[in-house]
């Protein structure tokens, strides 16, 4: 999910204008110095002069499947749902088939009830998110909520009286969003179970990924069904016994799920248009102004639609080198429809190089839901084969349309198809993908990330390997799991060379290609493709919280005689280590004659210290003058002159620093 773009628009203002003064302080205190194809706008396809209006059966893909299951399909469900504008709800009846992938006997199984997140103040999702998620905030109409109005067996078998709501995170009663159910039999080893439920959902104010806008024409229907959570057979993710995954919905947290088979049948008013995960099984049947869809996947672990009255919907085929053949199609907000080609450029240039870089993808769909402006809450998020942009506010936006499109195109990869933990792991999705989002950035828009002034936003590291509401807040979340993450892979790349972390990269996708991989699983790929242990490095930064930090603590200059017999200066220099290691760590000293020193430290020991004999004194010294140190978050300690006035030294180190570090908190240089 796009979460640091907007919500540091006004941070970067201020980290610039605060970054030109140091520039020009720092000069004054040194002594010298494709054009896009145009597609197709296309109406819907319509339904035939004489529709079919007999119940739809199920499922039967016009589109031939995979001969060969690409995924273990743990999970099959076969859902109804009708969209109730007036209401602004769900109705809808699902029968889902589980089996059990482990090798002990369950006797219980556990179901997600994530729109009950918004069921009132006191659930953990909004007792920890405080009701706003990015720039989005909750209104009073934002409440949502999921009832389960029937629950049974395919015998008749009522399991509604059995089942309750657990906590297993925070003992929070008023929070249901994790059901437990217990099963009249136990499911033994590859056996399956298949329940069906009648389920009612009222759509909050869309907020969080899911809901309603535009005055309930919009609505995102993100996690809006009963969802069985993950069991994990021993050796899953390191486990060591079996057992469920089990976690509530939370405020950092996003999802965590099998792969297995959708077959969702959808009804929504006849003037509109659905958007959803997977490719439409026939043509739209219309009757009694309502419009009946049909939607089949396979190999996936999610399932999301969204509709609309004003969709302008585009499509296009393409194909490339690792992507045999997809259709792009756009639900665009009529504000956008012009930028139409924009949208359809960033998604075949992500799914070219993301297919290119890490392997092939291997759905026949892709589409992109634009929201109305007051749908933002609904932007900025991935499901498998479907993403959604951010909300329509501008006619003419910035390169965050292309940013945020990109972003999420890549979790089709690290989330969609490596289908890492996000309660648990949440960097192994946004880490990775913000990684691959840069690198695609920059080949095809030609823009750089300032790397020195995002480390400097990470002024709370903390490991990266942890469960996501034991952050302390949103912005500490964020900060980690996508910006240091991302840092971390960066400083990987910086050690190994770029062809390295490419296989490194493309090593991981493919060993972990419809599994659930954890950060040891990662590290393992590391060792294995660079034939090198790094313990060390993951100790530090990942399961670790460490940045590095190197500081020039102390100059100081006296005369001496030199060894030619003539007088000159002993410079002594003395260097710390006050963070995590880095192999190498570049060190320049400039002498008042204009000449300079570079000298590489191994930052193997805790400081170190240089002495220097020459004819001229150390003017200053100055530790990565490059700024190669990827994880170096506090930029001012690595420069210090030999002789500043003690009162201007004083208010530049009191003044100035905690000034911005209290005022702004944020900002760590």
């Amino acid at each position: 999910m796009s979460n640091v773009f907007k919500n540091r628009k006004v941070q970067w203002m201020f980290v610039m204008l605060f970054a030109a003064g140091a520039v020009l302080l720092s000069e004054s205190l040194l002594p010298s110095a494709l054009k896009p194809a145009l597609p197709a706008a296309l109406e819907e396809p319509t339904a035939p002069p004489a529709p079919d209006t007999r119940q739809l059966e199920s499922a039967k893909p016009l589109e031939k499947p995979a001969p060969k299951p690409l995924s273990y399909r743990v999970a099959e469900y076969h859902i109804n749902v009708e969209y109730m504008p007036d209401t602004k709800q769900l109705k809808g009846q699902q029968t889902f088939t589980w089996e059990n992938p482990g090798s002990a006997p369950v006797q219980e199984l556990y179901l997600h009830l994530y729109p009950n997140a918004f069921a009132s103040k006191n659930s953990t999702f909004m007792k920890e998110s405080g009701g706003k998620l990015r720039q989005d905030e909750a209104t009073t109409d934002s409440l949502g909520s999921m009832q389960l109005l029937s629950l049974q067996t395919l015998d008749g078998t009522d399991l509604s009286k059995r089942m309750e709501f657990v906590q297993p995170d925070d003992g929070n009663k008023d929070d249901q969003t994790l059901l437990k159910v217990p099963l009249p039999k136990a499911v033994g080893p590859g056996e399956q179970v298949t329940l069906t439920t009648d389920f009612l959902v009222k759509l909050p104010e869309v907020f969080a990924r899911m809901g309603y806008a535009d005055g309930g024409d919009f609505v995102m229907a993100g996690q809006w069904f009963p969802k069985v959570a993950v069991y994990e057979p021993a050796g899953t993710r390191g486990r060591q016994t079996e057992g469920w995954n089990l976690h509530q919905y939370h405020g950092n947290s996003e999802f965590y799920s099998d792969f297995g088979i959708y077959d969702v049948v959808i009804k929504v008013p006849s003037t509109y248009t659905v958007a959803a995960t997977g490719f439409p099984v026939k043509t739209p049947v219309t009757e009694n102004n309502t419009k009946t869809y049909q939607f089949y996947a396979d190999d996936v672990h999610d399932f999301a639609w969204s509709a609309s009255p004003h969709f302008v919907y585009v499509e296009e085929p393409f194909s490339a080198a690792q992507v045999p053949g997809v259709k792009i199609k756009l639900y665009l907000d009529p504000k956008q429809q012009d930028l139409k080609d924009r949208y359809m450029y960033a998604a075949k240039k992500a799914l070219a190089r993301y297919s290119q870089w890490y392997g092939a993808y291997p759905y026949s769909t892709l589409s992109i839901v634009v929201p109305p402006e007051d749908g933002n809450g609904a932007g900025g998020m991935e499901y498998p084969t479907l993403v959604t942009a951010w909300g329509a506010k501008d006619s003419k936006p910035d390169l965050e349309l292309e940013r945020v499109v990109v972003h999420e195109i890549g979790h089709q990869f690290f989330y969609g198809l490596v289908a890492s933990n996000e309660f648990e792991e949440a960097w192994l999705d946004e880490g990775f993908t913000s990684y691959a989002e840069d690198k695609l950035m920059e080949s095809e828009y030609g823009v750089s990330s300032n790397l020195p002034v995002e480390a400097s936003y990470i002024t709370s590291p903390n490991a990266l390997q942890l469960n996501a509401w034991e952050y302390r807040g949103h912005q500490e979340y964020a900060d980690n799991v996508y910006m240091r993450a991302k840092l971390v892979l960066r400083a990987i790349e910086k050690q190994v060379g770029t062809k390295t972390m490419d296989k490194i990269m493309s090593t991981y996708f493919q060993r972990w290609e419809f599994k659930h991989p954890t950060t040891r699983d990662f590290q393992a790929v590391v060792e294995d493709v660079t034939k090198t242990k790094w313990d060390e490095f993951f100790n530090q930064y990942v399961y670790g919280s460490m940045m590095a930090d190197y500081s020039v603590e102390r100059i100081h200059v006296a005369p001496a005689s030199l060894a030619d017999g003539n007088s000159g200066y002993e410079s002594t220099v003395l260097i710390s280590k006050r963070g995590g290691n880095s192999p190498e760590v570049p060190i320049q000293f400039h002498f008042k004659d204009g000449s300079t020193l570079d000298k590489t430290w191994s930052g193997a020991e805790s400081s170190i210290e240089y002495k220097l004999a020459g004819a001229s004194p150390i003017d200053w010294v100055r530790i990565d003058p490059n700024y190669s140190l990827v994880l170096e978050n506090k930029h001012i300690n690595n420069f210090m002159l030999t002789e500043v006035d003690p009162t201007w030294k004083i208010r530049w180190n009191l003044g100035i620093i905690q000034f911005l570090q209290t005022v702004f908190g944020w900002v760590a240089w």
